[in-house]
């Protein structure tokens, strides 16, 4: 096998985990397992990211989703008394409309791509990955420096605040 059919097979075995996951975030029964499913939704999406040759975006997706949102969400959810009760993730009632418009925007995607108006390709960065972080890395530390470390004092403001109104009095 050569090295594109290998990265097709690994994507459309990614694509079936990614679905897998989905659907795991959005019918498991208890929210604490929707919320693990959600983690295990990431994981897979930083793979897609990395069949792209995106490596510095896959690891941002595990640090920043995985390792940040979704934590937040399940402290969150943990600080509730019915997190593990049965019916923590009730089923909507608009399951149907939600199938629909699934269908609809599967099929729009599907005529996009089979009329070539969107070329699917995996088009690697001109300079390779290096040259990506390294251009973030000058652009993050040198004009975007204020606005980035005042991006963090206000995350921290922020996780102080929710900790503040969590703790019992």
């Amino acid at each position: 096998m050569t090295t594109e059919s290998w990265t097709t097979l690994a994507f459309f075995v990614i694509a079936f985990f990614l679905v897998v996951g989905a659907l795991g975030v959005v019918l498991l029964p208890r929210i604490v397992h929707s919320a693990l499913a959600l983690v295990f939704f990431f994981f897979m999406t930083s793979g897609v990211f990395i069949l792209l040759q995106a490596e510095f975006i896959a690891a941002t997706q595990v640090i920043i989703y995985v390792g940040a949102i979704t934590v937040l969400f399940l402290f969150a959810i943990m600080l509730t008394n019915r997190s593990y009760a049965a019916d923590s993730n009730p089923p909507n009632s608009q399951w149907m409309a939600a199938v629909l418009v699934a269908v609809v925007t599967f099929g729009i995607l599907l005529a996009t791509f089979l009329n070539g108006i969107v070329p699917v390709s995996t088009a690697a960065t001109p300079g390779g990955v290096g040259d990506i972080t390294r251009t973030l890395g000058e652009l993050l530390m040198g004009p975007f420096l204020l606005p980035f470390e005042a991006a963090g004092v206000l995350l921290l403001a922020a996780m102080i605040g929710a900790i503040v109104i969590a703790r019992e009095t």
